[in-house]
């Protein structure tokens, strides 16, 4: 790792505006000089799910997405591995690649079921977490378990940007269309790879 970098990893199904824009913002906020994007191969919290787009197909939008720009950078570490794409066995590859400290960005809203991550108590020793917080997001810190509640100092303000990957998700299951939400290289390549589309009978 030759930069300051913040990883920021998620099922992107499909990646968005919404993504980018809220990464860019948490890492100026906290001066990274990257951003790493980290597709998962199999979320492990979407298990089975029927509207999930082959990995490979959602590493090649996150490429995409950012092609062209330095901020950004895209890794198939969790497509390499087999079984469930869990944060902990991905920071700890990151470590053996030399990482001396791994940064991390999820939403907020994600706080309240760290607890129920893989290893959890692993992850906390192993990751600096940042919190990217939705306007009006609140969380009761008092009900997290104590080794948590640190987190609290971590909250980074989020824009007001209420895109969601759904909602992409939906527009093209009802033919509509989703210029303006995700970059255009990635409109072309849901429109050419027919993604996301209802199964012909």
């Amino acid at each position: 790792m030759t930069k300051w970098t913040l990883c920021f990893g998620g099922t992107f199904n499909p990646i968005h505006h919404g993504h980018l824009i809220c990464a860019r913002a948490a890492a100026e906020a906290r001066g990274f000089e990257q951003i790493l994007l980290i597709p998962s191969a199999q979320p492990p919290h979407k298990p089975g799910a029927s509207d999930l787009a082959p990995p490979a197909d959602r590493l090649a939008m996150c490429r995409l997405a950012v092609a062209g720009d330095p901020l950004f950078d895209v890794t198939d570490l969790e497509l390499a591995r087999t079984g469930p794409s869990y944060t902990i066995d991905t920071v700890r590859e990151l470590k053996r690649r030399g990482w001396s400290e791994v940064h991390w960005l999820i939403g907020a809203d994600m706080a309240a079921y760290l607890p129920n991550w893989h290893e959890p108590l692993a992850i906390l020793q192993e990751v600096h977490f940042w919190l990217l917080a939705r306007p009006g997001w609140v969380l009761d810190w008092s009900g997290l378990p104590p080794e948590y509640r640190h987190l609290a100092d971590r909250v980074l303000p989020a824009p007001l940007i209420d895109l969601r990957a759904t909602t992409l998700r939906q527009r093209i299951a009802a033919g509509q269309s989703i210029a303006y939400l995700t970059p255009a290289a990635v409109v072309q390549y849901i429109d050419e790879r027919r993604l996301y589309r209802p199964a012909l009978m």
